[in-house]
């Protein structure tokens, strides 16, 4: 069991859990996640760490209440255990010195991005964060980006914070600007990520892109989070989470997404029915 330390909501429906996890916090690496399971009746989920106090003990977790397992941990709070946390998995970024790297984060993406640009950073990077969310309502950690970025530019779809607009309309003015970009690193939702990739395919700049398709064990056994990439396929669990975003074949990739949605929203309004009653 891992217990909840404190709890911060962050956003409409999204809410920020430090937890105390203490062998998880010494070995996590950026780009590396947890296996989630709050309660017996509970699915599995997985969650990238946003953030590790190996001093503490605690690990942080940017969760959206979407589905049944994560509204029921939104009616949690300090004090209470989640089940299960596994981790931690997957393989951790590669960070080196480059030149110049862009990240891109999107809506809850952008949580996962922020211990990837900030190890960037910490190696002597240059760091450039773009950022994208709904509406400045829903934008999150973009006081912690410019901490650890040279820079940082917005995009709402409403304009109602920065650019009115997409994430990759801000990438594709920043390289008609001439800034030379070495690597770009996107997290977000998958028709995000697509757009990202399409952009800087026509500038050949090496991109990265994180995968968060169906997992359910997180070891590679049930092959739930079978990709294309290119002319092979990995799990994304133990192969990734992060491919690269040219190779990927993103509309197998939202079929996949898909799959189990008529599923999840019975078990959510059976939720809400119970909840209610």
């Amino acid at each position: 069991m891992a217990k909840i330390i404190k709890k911060s909501d962050l956003a409409p429906a999204v809410f920020e859990l430090v937890l105390e996890a203490p062998r998880i916090a010494r070995r996590r690496q950026p780009g590396q996640f947890v296996i989630v399971r709050v309660a017996d009746v509970g699915e599995r989920i997985p969650l990238t760490i946003a953030d590790a106090d190996p001093e503490k003990g605690t690990i942080t977790l940017v969760v959206q209440a979407v589905g049944l397992s994560t509204k029921m941990m939104s009616t949690l709070g300090p004090g209470d255990e989640l089940l299960d946390v596994a981790g931690p998995l997957g393989k951790a970024t590669e960070i080196e010195t480059l030149g110049t790297v862009v990240g891109v984060g999107g809506g809850l993406g952008i949580a996962p991005l922020y211990p990837i640009v900030e190890r960037f950073h910490d190696t002597g990077n240059t760091v450039i964060t773009i950022l994208g969310a709904r509406s400045k309502s829903h934008l999150i950690y973009e006081d912690r980006m410019k901490a650890v970025s040279d820079r940082v530019l917005v995009a709402t779809d409403d304009g109602s914070q920065g650019h009115k607009g997409f994430v990759s309309d801000s990438l594709t003015d920043l390289l008609n600007e001439g800034v030379p970009v070495d690597r770009v690193v996107a997290i977000g939702p998958v028709p995000m990520m697509q757009a990202v990739a399409n952009v800087t395919r026509e500038y050949d700049i090496p991109t990265v892109v994180s995968l968060n398709p169906v997992m359910l064990d997180g070891t590679g056994m049930c092959g739930g989070c079978r990709v294309s990439v290119g002319d092979d396929q990995f799990f994304a669990c133990i192969d990734g989470p992060e491919f690269d975003g040219h190779l990927v074949d993103f509309g197998e990739l939202a079929n996949r997404q898909r799959m189990y949605r008529n599923d999840e929203e019975c078990a959510v309004r059976d939720m809400d029915v119970e909840v209610g009653s």
